[in-house]
């Protein structure tokens, strides 16, 4: 099928007439596997000429069929693309991939991780050459979307596996940390700069996600990039452009960064920067990682959750991380050391707060109760909750350094009891109720095996937790 006629039947496949789609799919399925097919589909996609919806029928196709034939699972099963086409699918859709509007571009991602898995590096040997040349050339962008790919593919590999991420490493990270180094000096960054410096933390990250390579074990070059991800951690998010809807607002390229950032240096703390390590290599590397870097971050940290003691804005993602660090810091005597000046800050304006029933949590409960419930049992919500995440701060506080903190936690908690008790129906703070309740059940387990609390839970259940089953509020009755 020829390019004109192969356009005519792409339309014909979003016509509203099922029958007419019908007769559109089935000739397109007839001629799926001709010679030249999947490279005329990509002539369509890249084609500015041609209708978007068109475009957009054929990345799908080109997308769905690259999925199903480029590799076919039994190594028996007879090839169903011509090498011709597969050697110039290859050779050009490096270049289109950043030529193409976000929405074929995320297709157009999807066929290359196809390829990249099943080719790289036997039968695409070039990719990398391709991949260097261009962060030293003028299609960053679109080197960096091309490693990002490459690198998933041994994001979660064997140690054995992994030995092509050394060869990726040598000769792209020098160019990384150039590109890198010069896009935190922009003054006013533009949010282009954003989505590149995401980019390069997401390489990053599956880099190092399960060991560090042996070229960012060198002092020098891990400070290079340290400095580099610190300059982000502290660097206030532009205000101008932010989106005024939570949704998008979280979501916002330079928020991304910031989480990507905070998600690198949790794992390079919690992984590699554990002086329990065993492995003499990684110990040396977690001692380096306490002494120079821990604190920094952990100051850092810091002046970030800040941001939501004065009622700012941070996204619930980049919170979680950030307590999440804070959680892993407590049982580390020189981070404590650190920590323990803002303990009572942290504890009762920061963490408690969130632990509270809020306005996201009153819309929900509106509007939906029963996904309320659900929300509270959902463990891919708590990966992201900063609600999860101060519970697993205040248990860990408490089994960790309860000695110093249980008692003062547990009076602040019979206080808001008090009051609750204590105002009219229409003053008692019942979100603050709420937390107090939640924070009650986060610590079942030590309250169950010390005293004086243990003596006191029936008491404290009898006069606190069983009136709310009759509470004129919706959400302290389910809690």
């Amino acid at each position: 099928m020829d390019l004109p006629s192969l356009v005519v039947v792409l339309q014909a496949a979003l016509n509203p007439n099922p029958a007419e789609r019908k007769a559109a799919e089935q000739s397109l399925n007839q001629f799926q596997y001709t010679p030249q097919h999947l490279v005329r589909l990509l002539q369509i996609i890249v084609d500015n000429n041609c209708d978007m919806a068109v475009r957009q029928v054929a990345s799908i196709h080109f997308k769905n069929f690259i999925a199903k034939n480029w590799a076919p699972l039994d190594p028996n099963e007879q090839q169903k693309i011509l090498q011709s086409d597969k050697d110039m699918v290859r050779d050009h859709i490096l270049v289109f991939v950043t030529q193409v509007p976000p929405l074929l571009r995320v297709q157009l991602g999807e066929c290359l991780k196809t390829i990249i898995h099943a080719d790289y590096p036997e039968q695409w040997p070039r990719l990398l050459d391709w991949v260097k040349h261009n962060l030293q050339d003028q299609q960053v962008y679109g080197a960096l979307f091309v490693l990002r790919i490459l690198a998933r593919k041994y994001e979660f590999k064997s140690e054995e596996e992994r030995t092509p991420v050394h060869r990726i490493v040598e000769e792209t990270f020098p160019h990384l940390l150039n590109i890198f180094n010069r896009l935190v000096q922009i003054d006013k960054p533009a949010l282009e700069v954003a989505d590149l410096i995401k980019l390069i933390c997401k390489i990053f990250w599956s880099s190092i996600y399960l060991e560090i390579p042996k070229q960012l074990l060198d002092p020098n070059l891990f400070n290079a990039w340290m400095m580099l991800f610190l300059n982000v951690l502290e660097r206030p998010v532009p205000l101008e452009g932010q989106p005024v809807d939570p949704e998008l607002r979280k979501s916002w390229g330079w928020w991304k960064v910031k989480k990507w950032t905070v998600h690198i240096l949790n794992r390079l703390y919690t992984r590699f920067g554990d002086l329990k390590l065993r492995n003499p290599e990684n110990r040396a590397f977690a001692q380096m990682f306490q002494k120079n870097y821990a604190g920094k971050i952990l100051e850092c940290h810091l002046n970030l959750l800040g941001v939501i003691r004065v009622g700012g804005y941070l996204p619930d993602r980049v919170t979680n991380l950030i307590l999440q660090y804070l959680s892993s810091s407590i049982s580390k005597n020189s981070m404590y050391t650190l920590l323990q000046p803002q303990i009572d800050v942290v504890l009762f304006e920061i963490v408690f707060p969130l632990m509270c029933f809020n306005d996201n949590d009153q819309k929900l409960w509106e509007e939906d109760p029963h996904e309320y419930v659900r929300k509270g049992y959902d463990i891919i919500e708590d990966l992201y909750s900063p609600r999860t995440a101060s519970m697993d701060f205040v248990s860990e506080l408490v089994r960790k350094r309860g000695k110093e903190n249980l008692q003062k936690f547990i009076q602040f908690i019979v206080e808001i009891f008090k009051r609750y008790d204590e105002a009219p129906v229409e003053y008692k703070p019942y979100r603050q109720k709420d937390g107090a309740l939640l924070a009650v059940g986060a610590l079942c387990d030590k309250l169950k095996q010390t005293e004086p609390y243990k003596s006191e839970l029936e008491h404290m259940l009898m006069q606190h937790v069983f009136p709310e089953f009759r509470s004129p509020v919706g959400h302290l009755r389910a809690k």
